[in-house]
């Protein structure tokens, strides 16, 4: 063991500090995914018993770090029962980072295909978010880069048409039976309608509906780009791994959908969301 310096009792080396290292990402990262939710209090109570347990144990304090121990043994069942739902979304967000959960790149990997890229012409897309929004007419819909999403696909109506300007308002047209639920966008088709989106659990600004929030969810569960048309203020937004940009531009909506289908990474762009601050609107172009 390299030892590198001494704290009291304690040995130090590069493992130690690798280790501690290590630990503090992963316990940031775990803030992260829960911040904005209630599940973080009880996160940071759990957290705040542990450390104490550690202090008490090299302490060597025998009968307090016993009953902190015996707390700590049964804690962990308890954690996985209420942490259940972010437990999921840990590892739902681990399986679409990794490289295998592309179809498209395990295609290549068994069969050594040429890469071909998923972009697709947006511009029906465009088009369609330019007539909903100036009719104030609701609408979300879910771009999906590396799957089909069938899961998702599979709780609406299943379409598979190419995707056009007046087949999207159609859809979305509030006397239609498809309007109320998402429309799911996948290699240039509408692949599915009226499709059932998971709603987020985080807390979020009240100027935001069950649209917005449903956005938010699918972006946190999926990697996907998801659309949303106001049915209040017209105004067009974008959700993206669990954040928000509001009151977009269409020349924005635009650019943004093209980096994403071409795969730039986009993610900084978005905006972390917050019950307690509001994003200050700016004034839409006419035009774009």
């Amino acid at each position: 063991m390299n030892l590198l310096f001494k704290i009291g009792f304690l040995d130090i080396s590069i493992v130690n500090i690798i280790d501690i290292t290590l630990v503090s990402i992963l316990i940031y990262q775990v803030y992260k995914l829960m911040r904005g939710s209630v599940a973080i209090k009880i996160f940071l109570g759990f957290l705040s018993i542990y450390l104490v347990y550690l202090v008490v144990n090299a302490a060597r304090m025998e009968l307090l770090s016993s009953i902190l121990g015996q707390f700590m043994g049964v804690g962990v069942i308890a954690a996985i029962i209420l942490f259940a739902p972010e437990i999921r979304k840990f590892l739902l967000i681990i399986g679409r980072s990794s490289i295998l959960s592309n179809e498209n790149v395990l295609q290549e990997l068994l069969f050594w295909r040429k890469k071909e890229t998923n972009a697709f012409n947006i511009t029906p897309i465009i088009e369609a978010c330019k007539s909903l929004s100036g009719t104030s007419t609701g609408a979300l819909m879910v771009v999906s880069r590396n799957t089909e999403l069938k899961f998702y696909a599979e709780s609406g109506d299943l379409i598979d048409a190419i995707v056009s300007k007046r087949l999207l308002i159609s859809i979305f047209n509030k006397y239609s039976p498809l309007h109320d639920g998402a429309v799911i966008l996948y290699n240039g088709k509408v692949k599915a309608a009226r499709c059932i989106l998971p709603v987020t659990e985080k807390e979020v600004p009240a100027k935001f509906g069950l649209r917005h929030r449903a956005a938010i969810g699918m972006s946190e569960a999926t990697d996907t780009l998801v659309l949303i048309v106001s049915e209040e203020t017209g105004q067009v937004s974008m959700a993206k791994n669990g954040n928000i940009l509001h009151n977009l531009s269409f020349q924005e909506v635009r650019e943004m959908l093209n980096n994403y289908l071409t795969g730039v990474d986009i993610d900084d762009k978005f905006e972390m969301i917050s019950p307690f601050t509001n994003r200050k609107l700016k004034s839409r172009p006419a035009e774009a």
